[in-house]
């Protein structure tokens, strides 16, 4: 069985969003390297254009979808990666994230880029989980 352990070390500040300094994974089960995922719904339509809260509750869902595809959860995630188009929307962002990572959230790094796939997305999600 996977273990996940948040570390938080000393000397290090406290996330001022939601995400851990480290995660520790002990007795791996199974990696799941799950792709960059876009505010798209079931049928490939962009969600909620112009709406950064509602682009990041679809990545979400996506990403939740496909954790339970692979026998997961989303409290399996170790690591995402964020790509946003406006970093001053980061309050938005990890208020809908507190939501799906209530506890021990997966480390995180979040970048701002100039654009993605689609110029209505907003967001853009890439993850790591280990299974057991």
């Amino acid at each position: 069985m996977a273990m996940k352990q948040v570390l938080q070390p000393k000397g290090i500040a406290k996330p001022a969003g939601v995400w851990s300094p480290a995660i520790v994974v002990t007795q791996p089960g199974k990696l799941v390297f799950l792709s960059g995922f876009t505010a798209r719904d079931e049928t490939g339509n962009v969600v909620c254009p112009g709406d950064i809260s509602g682009q990041t509750r679809q990545v979400c869902e996506n990403l939740k979808a496909t954790i339970e595809a692979a026998g997961g959860t989303l409290a399996d995630l170790v690591s995402v990666t964020v790509f946003v188009k406006d970093i001053k929307q980061f309050d938005a962002i990890h208020a809908v994230r507190r939501q799906y990572f209530p506890k021990a959230p997966p480390s995180s790094t979040m970048v701002e880029v100039t654009g993605l796939v689609d110029e209505r997305m907003l967001i853009e999600i890439n993850a790591v989980a280990a299974l057991p």
